[in-house]
Order: structure tokens, then C-alpha cells, then sequence
């Protein structure tokens, strides 16, 4: 998989975009076509400014339903997510809230998308749409299913804004080593919510004991990178890129561009 060696060759910056609250749900206030009109515009300047990938994102969508989103859901997904391959060159990655991972990979498939992140793919937690149960059998079932061995599975750990209660039991490691067993190419660590840091004494502990690719997937920011730098093969960037650091608001140019700038001398 060409992305997961660009990931063990070098440092990867992904890029958020956020898309607009999508037809049907409660804060839907745009058509689907400047919904479109807005994605690629993002992922355009993101392109511009030297990112290695970006993300779409459902982060709108809220209340989120658990696993099963609408139809509608799916096809705006598929049509955004083409057209923003339509207008750039670097690899461009689906999640779609809430832990909705087989239309993730469908919609990836269909628009020609390299990869998607997937949320609840070991063990179960209590997210705040409420039990997410794991769905690794059935997710890389169906991506032999319909010949997506390509698209790459990058799996949130102890993900965010959730309850571990009911695997207080095991450790991180636990987690990235059930990863690594059900055949995830990647995996993702993240703070206790969104923009929050992400625990060094948790990183250091999975890149001892787990070889699987790690990205940080929360609370990078131009302050702290410096210091997660060397303890993970990619960055997911969201809130820090937009508007007053405010994962509602618009890409802002500026602060892709001072983030970028530091970046590429750290590389």
C-alpha cells in the first residue's frame, strides 16, 4: 500500500475538513452543491500549502446516530468526496460519524479514496451516541467483499469522547496489539476529546510494544508539535487549521501556512 510506505518514509501531515451539515440533518442550511463547492475549496488550499492528505468529515452531522446513518448520508458523502478527488492530488481519506465504517469504505471505494478512519474497531466503549460495539470482522469482511484491499483501515484506539470504562482492564497496548491481529494498517491516538493533547506516556508505550503505523488523530497545534514529532508517523490536523482554532469555523490560510512553515523545517 503506496500510503502506508509514505507514512514509514516521512512524517505525514492530514489535513480536516469538516463538511458542512449534510441534507436531513438537524443544521443542514446549504444545497449539496456548495457544500461541494466548499470541500474542494479547502482541500485546494490544503494541497497548496504542501499537505500530504486530508480527511472528509461528517463532523456536522450532529446529533450523531450510531453506526447506521440514512442513505442520504452515504450518497452526499460519495458525490463530496469525488468531486474533491476530481480537484486534487493527494490522498484524501472518509470518516463518517457515527462510527458508520462500511458506508466509510463504500464511499471511499466509489470515489476513488485511499484510505478511512475507523472508530470502534476493537473492543467496545460507550461513546456519547451511546454503546459502539466492535466492528473489525465485519468491516475487513466486507472490504474483501468488494475488492477494497487497497483502501487503507487507519483505527482509533481509546478514541475520544467516550467511556473505557468497560475495558478499564486493559492497557492502550492491548488495544493496538487487537488492532494489529485484525489486520488494521494503522492506528490512531488521540486526547479525551477534540483538540484535546494526546498522552506521550501512551504514545511511548504503543511504539514499544506495537509496529503498526501511528498517527496522533487530536490537539496537534504549532506549539506542540516539536514535541510529538518523533513519536509518531503522521498528524491529524482539525481544529488548529481553522478560524481562531475552533473546529466550526473555516480553514484559515494563515495558520496552515505558519504551521506548514515550521514543519518543513522539523523535516
Amino acid at each position: 500500500m503506496n500510503l502506508i510506505n509514505e507514512l514509514r518514509k516521512k512524517k505525514m501531515i492530514i489535513g480536516m475538513i469538516h463538511v458542512d451539515a449534510l441534507p436531513g440533518t438537524p443544521n443542514n442550511k446549504y444545497s449539496i452543491s456548495q457544500i461541494i463547492s466548499k470541500a474542494v475549496q479547502e482541500a485546494k488550499l490544503y494541497e497548496q500549502h504542501g499537505l500530504d492528505a486530508i480527511i472528509l468529515e461528517n463532523m456536522h452531522d450532529v446529533p450523531y446516530l450510531n453506526r447506521n446513518v440514512g442513505p442520504e448520508i452515504t450518497a452526499s458523502m460519495a458525490v463530496v468526496a469525488a468531486e474533491v478527488k476530481k480537484n486534487i492530488s493527494i490522498p484524501c481519506g472518509v470518516q463518517i460519524l457515527a462510527g458508520a465504517n462500511l458506508e466509510a469504505l463504500a464511499v471511499a471505494q466509489a470515489s476513488g479514496c485511499e484510505f478511512i478512519r475507523v472508530e470502534g474497531f476493537v473492543y467496545s466503549h460507550i461513546a456519547d451516541e451511546g454503546l459502539m460495539n466492535a466492528c473489525a470482522g465485519e468491516l475487513m469482511r466486507f472490504r474483501k467483499m468488494i475488492g477494497a484491499e487497497d483502501i487503507v483501515v487507519f483505527a482509533d484506539i481509546k478514541k475520544k469522547h467516550s467511556s473505557h470504562a468497560i475495558t478499564s482492564d486493559l492497557d492502550i497496548t492491548d488495544f493496538a496489539e487487537a488492532c494489529k491481529l485484525f489486520l488494521a494498517d494503522g492506528i490512531i491516538i488521540t486526547g479525551r476529546s477534540t483538540s484535546e493533547e494526546a498522552d506521550i506516556s501512551e504514545l511511548l508505550k504503543v511504539r514499544k510494544t506495537c509496529d503498526l503505523p501511528t498517527l496522533i488523530g487530536s490537539g496537534i497545534t504549532l506549539n506542540n508539535i516539536n514535541k510529538y514529532w518523533d513519536l509518531a508517523d503522521g498528524f491529524i490536523i482539525g481544529s488548529y487549521f481553522k478560524e481562531d482554532g475552533s473546529w466550526q469555523n473555516a480553514v484559515s490560510d494563515s495558520r496552515i501556512q505558519s504551521f506548514m512553515e515550521y514543519v518543513n523545517k522539523l523535516k
